[in-house]
């Protein structure tokens, strides 16, 4: 039972991230911590997988390698989220580059149409 709440929780905070959608300082060291903490986890299962499976046991999971994948899964939905948003942030600029680069072409042909009709 308890596992069932700790998913349904990650599936609720990954929606409130996609949502929320902007990147902040608070959210790199958010991503940075969580990334120390997973891997942190991971040795510690390499290390230790007996208690893996007592963990897996105390939340309501069978094996500690369902554990693991049930965590695998919510860790791959957060990657996910986190790379739709850069994307997304990454297109929103080079759209905007391209405005500003188009603009300025206007303006240099527009100068030079200028220059050409005093020169005429």
């Amino acid at each position: 039972m308890i596992i069932k709440l700790l998913l349904i929780s990650s599936l609720a905070v990954a929606a409130l991230v996609l949502i929320r959608g902007k990147r902040s300082a608070l959210s790199l060291l958010m991503r940075r911590s969580l990334t120390l903490g997973a891997i942190g986890c991971g040795v510690f299962a390499v290390l230790f997988p007996s208690t893996v499976t007592q963990v897996a046991r105390a939340v309501g999971v069978g094996r500690g390698a369902d554990l693991l994948l049930y965590a695998l899964c919510v860790t791959f939905l957060f990657v996910s989220i986190a790379l739709y948003l850069r994307l997304s942030e990454m297109h929103d600029r080079y759209v905007e580059l391209a405005r500003r680069q188009a603009l300025l072409e206007a303006e240099i042909l527009a100068e030079r149409d200028r220059s050409r009709i005093v020169g005429a």
